[in-house]
């Protein structure tokens, strides 16, 4: 009786033990896909938009230089207005990738101070960035930095 209860406790532990291995080989790690070229442009254009929306609300016009194409800057500072402050939120919608430049869509929401009044205005921009690293060389459908109207 006492060999048999041994034999069983032996067998319930060499089967634990099994069945334990059996699950930690068969639950390994997943393989890792490696990110496409494409993700990665997507990513460079996400931050660029952010960056130049913060150059915006501070008037960096340096950062604009480093950020845009020659035709990009000349266009971005012919549309912005004067502002005292001015709050702005990029939502990015779509990105697409045709040839050479990658097409952001944004939705923006902004609000802008000058002396006592205010102005809030939204829509939907699309900012055309070419070049390795990415930078703006157009503002197509509703241009954010050209507010407030």
């Amino acid at each position: 009786m006492h060999l048999r209860r041994t034999a069983i406790r032996t067998l319930t532990v060499f089967v634990g033990l099994f069945v334990a291995t059996f699950l930690m080989s068969s639950c390994g790690k997943k393989e890792v896909k490696p990110v496409s070229q494409e993700s990665k442009l997507a990513q460079e254009a996400f931050q660029l938009a952010e960056t130049l929306r913060n150059a915006y609300v501070k008037n960096d016009r340096e950062t604009f230089v480093d950020n845009c194409t020659n035709d990009g800057y000349r266009e971005l500072v012919g549309a912005i207005k004067k502002f005292d402050k001015a709050e702005l939120i990029f939502t990015p919608t779509w990105v697409e990738i045709k040839d050479s430049s990658v097409y952001l869509s944004v939705s923006w929401k902004g609000v802008w101070t000058l002396g006592t009044k205010t102005r809030e205005e939204r829509g939907l921009g699309v900012l055309v960035l070419d070049g390795k690293p990415l930078k703006l060389a157009k503002v197509q459908r509703d241009n954010p930095f050209s507010q407030p109207e």
